[in-house]
Parts: C-alpha cells; sequence; structure tokens
C-alpha cells in the first residue's frame, strides 16, 4: 500500500509552478480564489492538516494553535517574519515553524532604496501632476526636491536586509550610519564603512535619513516612538518596509502635518490593510509615499519563498529538522 501523503494546507494563493510542485509531493490543499481565510477557516485547517503554510496576514495566535488538530506538527510561514505566529505556544504543542530567510533581501533593499529616492526627489508627486494633466512645463524653481548624495543615511537594523542597504546607499553616495540589538562583525562596518551606533536615540538626532529595517518582536513594538521621532531633524525623512507596528504612526502623522519632519516613504502600515486616512491625505499632498506592502514583490521572490517552504516540508515529512526552522528564543 502506498504511504498516505500528509495533508498541507496552503492559505492563500501561490505561483503557480509553487502549487503545482506542492501538489506533486503532498496532499496539497490550495486557496484557489486568493481570499484570506477567516479565523473560523484557520481554525478549521489547523484541525484538518498535518502541515499548514500561513502568510504573514494569517495570525495564527495561542488559541488557535490550542485548538489545533493532533496531526498538525509543522506550520510552514510564507514569509520571513514569524510575527504572525505565536512561536512559544507552538514549540509548547509540539509544532515546528519554519520561514523563508535569505530570499527577499535584495528585494526588499531594492524598494528600500527605491523609497528613499522617491520621497527625498518627489518622483511619485510629479508622476501624478503629469498623470494629472498639470505640467504647465519646465521651470527652475518648480518641483524641486533634495540630493541624497552625501547624506546621512541611519539604518533600524543590520541584519542581511540592512546590510544590502547600506551596500546600495554607498553607491548612491551616502555615509552609513547604524543601531543594531549586537554590533555587526568589523570586517562588514569596515567594507560598508559603517559608522556603529549604540544609542538610537544619539543615531536619529544626527542623520537625514531613517530606514526601518529590523524585525517586529515585542521589544521593537513603537520603536520609533513619539519621543524618539521628535529627535529626528525637521528636514529628516523616515522609510519604513519592515512592519508598520516599530513605527508610532499616530505620532508619526501628527509630525508630518507639523512640518516636523519632512517626508516619508512607507510600504508597511500598523493596521494593514487599513490606512489611515490622514496618511493618504498626506500622500496626496505630497508629504509621504505610500506603497501597499510591495517590498518583496517579485516574481522571482515569491518563487523562492515558496522553494523555501516545500524544502522546509519535505525535510520534516522525511524526519529530519528544517532548516528553517523558527525557535522561541530566535525572536
Amino acid at each position: 500500500m502506498a504511504k498516505k501523503r500528509p495533508v498541507v494546507v496552503v492559505t492563500r494563493r501561490l505561483p503557480s509552478v509553487v502549487e503545482t510542485r506542492l501538489r506533486e509531493l503532498f496532499e496539497a490543499k490550495l486557496n484557489a480564489d486568493d481570499q484570506p481565510m477567516t479565523r473560523e477557516q484557520l481554525g478549521e485547517a489547523m484541525a484538518s492538516s498535518d502541515v499548514l503554510v500561513p502568510t504573514v496576514t494569517d495570525e495564527i495566535d495561542a488559541d488557535l494553535i490550542a485548538a489545533a488538530g493532533p496531526a498538525l506538527k509543522l506550520i510552514a510561514n510564507f514569509g520571513n517574519g514569524v510575527d504572525n505566529i505565536d512561536v512559544p505556544a507552538a514549540s509548547t504543542r509540539g509544532i515546528i515553524v519554519t520561514n523563508t530567510p535569505r530570499v527577499l533581501t535584495d528585494d526588499t533593499a531594492d524598494m528600500t532604496m527605491a523609497l528613499v529616492l522617491a520621497v527625498a526627489r518627489r518622483l511619485v508627486e510629479g508622476a501624478r501632476t503629469l498623470s494629472d494633466g498639470d505640467w504647465n512645463g519646465w521651470s527652475p524653481t518648480w518641483m524641486l526636491g533634495h540630493r541624497i548624495t552625501g547624506k546621512r543615511l541611519g539604518i533600524v537594523g543590520m541584519g542581511r536586509i540592512g546590510q544590502a542597504l547600506a551596500r546600495r546607499a554607498r553607491a548612491f553616495g551616502l555615509a552609513v550610519h547604524y543601531h543594531n540589538r549586537r554590533r555587526v562583525d568589523p570586517r562588514i562596518e569596515d567594507a560598508l564603512e559603517a559608522t556603529y551606533w549604540e544609542s538610537l536615540d544619539q543615531m536619529l538626532a544626527r542623520v537625514d535619513i531613517v530606514s526601518v529595517n529590523c524585525p517586529h518582536t515585542p521589544a521593537t513594538f513603537h520603536l520609533l516612538s513619539a519621543r524618539r521621532l521628535k529627535l529626528m531633524k525637521p528636514g529628516a525623512i523616515i522609510v519604513n518596509t519592515a512592519r508598520g507596528e516599530i513605527i508610532d504612526e499616530t505620532a508619526l502623522i501628527k509630525m508630518l502635518e507639523a512640518g516636523e519632519i519632512a517626508g516619508a516613504g512607507l510600504d508597511v502600515f500598523e493596521h494593514e490593510p487599513s490606512v489611515p486616512p490622514k496618511l493618504a491625505r498626506l500622500a496626496k499632498a505630497g508629504k509621504v509615499t505610500l506603497l501597499p506592502h510591495m517590498g518583496s514583490a517579485t516574481n522571482e521572490g515569491r518563487i523562492d519563498m515558496g522553494e523555501r517552504v516545500i524544502v522546509n516540508i519535505k525535510t520534516f515529512i522525511d524526519g529530519h529538522t528544517p532548516p528553517d526552522r523558527v525557535l522561541p528564543s530566535m525572536i
């Protein structure tokens, strides 16, 4: 008798090549209409599957994990972050959690650099002028932005993405400063010509551009608080391609409205998919550039993520520890 294939429930549509391979290897149940699962549907999926493949927008909390069926032994997250999953609760239940690291680094760093340029050079505002038919021709003093060459970039979180951003920033003539939970290897620091700040407060007060590139954890919730945002220069800009919860969104909006920060480029929001109406109005006024969580949105990146998910599932099913296992001590 053929060995029973494990039931793998996938909560959202994935690239066709990834879904096809999942069906070849496992008893994969796919989400054909790509509608986000409700909490009830997530509960049903976790009660009936051997493996759950959620995405970063699926909140897998302790109550859902406690109600999971006995067969569920792996949550293979389609995403780099695992802030959507209660990893300690899963560990207590004997459920392994994995993620998809190292595949989105360049895509996210590219988008971060694009947002820096878009805010500093008013790219979206200029494009909107053309699409609205409001351009009356070139003028020496019209639509002036700011040069980034020679400015100081402060990176909050010098992991893989932060370092990839630093390499790009150096090519644009930016001086790289960073704050990290731990100081990076001196050889990396030297290669990036990066200045380390043990105090985030001190760095924020000295740089012209702030980029948020750290993961969202309980320790980083509102890391950029109202108090810290007020340390920034009035002419500084802030860019976030990490997680919206890291910045106090309400405080940021108030400072943008008051002109206490020059601009912002946001790819993530504190209560996604909800975007505060005030932010939308600021975008129309040219004060902020907003994107709908596109930082990792490339065909190549999504396929690479799917391949990591498959490797983790296959390794687990074969009786080995998945290569991308996430432990409670890692978050």
